[in-house]
C-alpha cells in the first residue's frame, strides 16, 4: 500500500508538470519561441551559466563548512560526490530540493550520522531560503516604487511568514514543546524521537555562531547570483528591464517551485516566470524563453552531477570509518 502511494504520488506530480507544461506552449507561440532562443547572445548565456556554477560551487561551500561544524569530516572529493548526485536526482525528484533527501541517505549511510547529516542538510536548506526571503525584501524596500500589483507583496508577505514560522518551530523552546505534545499518539513515537533528536543535533549550531554567520552571508551571494542569472539570460535575448525586477521576482519563483507539486519544479517555474514578468509588460514568448533557458542550465549541470555520480560508484562503496 506504502508503495502504491508513493507511486502514485510521483505519477501525479509527473502529470502535473507535463500538464502545465502543455498548457504553457499552448499560450505561446511556439515558432517566435524557437526563434527568439535561437537569437540569444551565446557569450551573455554562457556567463549565465558560469553564475549558476558558481552560485552551486558556493552551496557546496556552504553544505563543507557546516558538516565541518557537526564534527563530520570528509574529504571534498567525497562531499562533492554526494552534492553532485543531489543535484542530478534535483531533476526527477519532486519539487527543487528532492536531492537533499538523495545526499542525506548518501552521506548518512556513508558516515553512519544519520541526524549530523540531516541536521547539516537542514541547515544548509534553511540558510539557502532565510537568504532568499532577505534578498526579496531588500530589493522590494529599493524598488517598492517601481512595484504596483498587491500580489508581490502578499507574495512576499507569505514566504517571509514561512520563514518566521520556520524558525519559531526549530529554535523557539516554547513552540517546539508545543509541537511534542501534539505528538502523543502511540504512532508518532518515531517521528517525536526523530524530532527530538534533529531539534537537539540543530541547536548544537549555536556554539558555531561563526559558522552561521558566514553561513548566512555566502547564503545571501548565492541568493543575489540566481537573479543575476536570469537578468544575464534575459539580456541575451534582448531583453532590457531594471535588475530589481529579478531580484524580487526570482526569489518568489524560487520560494514556490519549492511546493512539491512538480517534478524538478518543472511547470511550475515556467508557469510563475511567466506570470509574475508578465505584470512589467514582458510577452509571454520572452518570459518563457528566460525560463526554458534557465531550465537548460540546471539540465546541464545536473547532467554533469549525475556523471559525476555514476562514476563514482565504486568509491561511494567505501564506509567511511573515523
Amino acid at each position: 500500500m506504502a508503495i502504491f502511494k508513493r507511486a502514485f504520488s510521483i505519477f501525479l506530480r509527473i502529470s502535473i508538470s507535463i500538464i502545465l507544461l502543455i498548457f504553457l506552449f499552448k499560450q505561446v507561440d511556439n515558432k517566435t519561441l524557437l526563434v527568439t532562443i535561437k537569437k540569444a547572445d551565446i557569450s551573455l548565456l554562457c556567463l549565465a551559466f558560469l553564475f549558476l556554477f558558481l552560485s552551486n560551487t558556493l552551496c557546496l561551500f556552504r553544505w563543507r563548512m557546516l558538516l565541518k561544524a557537526a564534527e563530520i569530516h570528509l574529504s571534498l572529493k567525497r562531499i562533492i560526490i554526494s552534492f553532485a548526485g543531489g543535484v542530478f536526482f534535483n531533476l526527477f525528484l519532486p519539487s527543487t530540493i528532492g536531492g537533499d533527501l538523495v545526499r542525506s541517505i548518501d552521506l548518512s549511510i556513508h558516515t553512519g550520522k544519520p541526524q549530523e547529516v540531516v541536521a547539516t542538510v537542514l541547515l544548509d536548506r534553511l540558510s539557502g531560503y532565510i537568504g532568499l526571503v532577505l534578498v526579496a525584501l531588500i530589493a522590494l524596500l529599493c524598488g517598492a516604487g517601481l512595484i504596483q500589483d498587491k500580489i508581490v507583496f502578499i507574495a512576499i508577505g507569505i514566504i517571509t511568514a514561512v520563514l518566521i514560522t520556520i524558525l519559531l518551530v526549530f529554535f523557539n523552546s516554547f513552540i517546539y514543546s508545543k509541537i511534542n505534545k501534539l505528538l502523543h499518539s502511540p504512532t508518532a513515537g518515531k517521528l517525536k524521537s526523530s524530532l527530538k533528536n534533529l531539534h537537539r543535533e540543530i541547536h548544537l549550531f549555536r556554539q558555531h555562531k561563526n559558522i552561521v554567520i558566514k553561513s548566512l552571508l555566502l547564503s545571501l551571494i548565492i541568493q543575489i547570483l540566481g537573479p543575476l542569472t536570469a537578468y544575464l539570460t534575459a539580456l541575451s535575448l534582448g531583453l532590457k528591464i531594471n535588475l530589481i525586477y529579478f531580484l524580487i521576482f526570482i526569489p518568489i519563483i524560487g520560494a514556490v517551485t519549492l511546493l512539491p507539486i512538480s517534478l524538478g519544479g518543472l511547470g511550475l517555474r515556467d508557469a510563475m516566470t511567466i506570470f509574475f514578468f508578465a505584470k512589467i509588460g514582458v510577452g509571454r514568448d520572452l518570459a518563457f524563453a528566460i525560463s526554458l533557458l534557465s531550465f537548460l542550465f540546471i539540465l546541464i549541470y545536473g547532467s554533469i552531477g549525475g556523471l559525476i555520480y555514476v562514476l563514482t560508484v565504486h568509491h561511494r562503496r567505501i564506509q567511511y570509518h573515523p
